[in-house]
C-alpha cells in the first residue's frame, strides 16, 4: 500500500501519523509512506526583497520543524518514509502530489467545523476531496489505535459510490486488523414529510405505520444486499445495521458508539460546490470524531 501523509505540525496532523504508526505492521508487505508539508508561498513582493537562496533556506528550514519528528515517529514504527516539502496552496498541492504520485490513500488530520460553518467555508479537506478520486482517510484526533482488529463499519446505499466502500475494504483487509468486525449500516427515510392534506387544510400522512416499515425494509435490503454479497464472497460475514432518520447525523451518531472506523462512498463535489453545500460524509465528519475513511472509486 502507498500512502500519502500530508503534515502540518497541529494536533490533528499529528493524529494521522499516529494512525499510520499504529498500523505499520497491517499496511502489506512492502508499505510505502510519501510525507509532505506544504508551506504557503510568501508574498511575491516580500520574495523578491529576501531573494531566492534565502526564501529557499526559509521553506527548508520550517518544513524541516515539521517533517523530521513524523520522520523519527514512523521510524520507531518500523516504517521507512520519505519526506519532503511543496509551496502553495495546500489542499492543490495535496491532492497534485495524491494524483502525480499514484497513492492508494491519503491518510490527514482534520479539525472538522460545525455543521452551520461548515456549510460556508472551504478547507483543506474539502479541497482534496473536490480535487481528487483518490481514498481518503481523515482524523480528528489524537491517540493511536492499539488494538489490531477494528470495528469497521460500511455505509451503503444502492448508488455505486457506495458500493466502491465495501470494495475497498476487501481489496486492503490488512488495514483494519486480521481480527476487525464489519458492520453495514444504510440509513432510510423516517418518510416523516410524506403527507396530504386533506379537504379541510390538515395535513394527513400518506403510508400507514405498516407501509412505512415495508418500504424502509426494502429501501435497506436493496442497499445492503450487493455489499453483503461481495463480502460473503471474501469470507466476511458482516452484521447489519438499519438506521432511520438524518445519514449524516445517524452515522455519526452510531459510529460514536459503536465503531473505531467508518467507511463511507463519497461521489465528491467540483471545487464551487464542495465549498459551499454539504453532503452525507462532510454532515458526518462534523458530527463525529471517529476516523473516517472516504472512498470515490469503486
Amino acid at each position: 500500500m502507498k500512502i500519502l501523509l500530508p503534515v502540518d505540525g497541529s494536533e490533528y496532523s499529528r493524529a494521522a501519523v499516529e494512525f499510520v504508526a499504529s498500523r505499520s505492521t497491517l499496511i502489506g508487505k512492502e508499505p510505502r509512506v510519501d510525507v509532505i508539508n506544504v508551506q504557503l508561498a510568501v508574498p511575491a513582493r516580500a520574495a523578491r526583497v529576501v531573494g531566492k537562496a534565502a526564501l529557499t533556506d526559509y521553506y527548508s528550514d520550517e518544513s524541516a520543524r515539521v517533517l523530521k519528528p513524523v520522520l523519527r515517529r514512523l521510524a520507531k514504527a518500523g516504517l521507512t518514509a520519505e519526506a519532503k516539502y511543496l509551496v502553495g496552496h495546500p489542499g492543490e498541492e495535496i491532492s497534485a502530489a495524491a494524483v502525480r504520485d499514484k497513492v492508494d490513500l491519503i491518510v490527514m488530520g482534520s479539525h472538522g467545523h460545525t455543521a452551520l460553518r461548515n456549510l460556508l467555508f472551504g478547507s483543506v479537506t474539502r479541497h482534496v476531496l473536490a480535487r481528487t478520486e483518490i481514498p481518503v482517510l481523515l482524523l480528528r484526533q489524537r491517540g493511536a489505535m492499539k488494538k489490531d482488529g477494528l470495528r469497521v463499519g460500511i455505509a451503503v446505499d444502492a448508488s455505486t459510490y457506495k458500493r466502491s466502500a465495501a470494495k475497498y475494504v476487501l481489496r486492503h483487509r490488512d488495514l483494519f486488523g486480521a481480527h476487525a468486525a464489519f458492520t453495514l449500516l444504510h440509513v432510510v427515510s423516517d418518510f416523516a414529510g410524506a403527507v396530504i392534506p386533506d379537504m379541510g387544510g390538515i395535513a394527513l400522512p400518506v403510508y400507514s405505520d405498516t407501509e412505512i416499515r415495508k418500504l424502509q425494509e426494502q429501501a435497506f435490503v436493496a442497499a445492503v444486499d450487493p455489499a453483503r454479497k461481495l463480502l460473503i464472497k471474501s469470507g466476511i460475514k458482516a452484521n447489519e445495521v438499519c438506521l432511520v432518520g438524518n445519514p449524516g447525523d445517524e452515522l455519526a451518531a452510531y459510529a460514536k458508539k459503536k465503531l473505531d472506523l467508518l467507511v463511507m462512498g463519497s461521489h465528491g463535489y467540483g471545487a464551487f460546490k464542495a465549498a459551499i453545500l454539504g453532503s452525507v460524509a462532510i454532515r458526518t465528519l462534523a458530527h463525529s470524531r471517529v476516523p473516517l475513511l472516504l472512498v470515490r472509486r469503486a
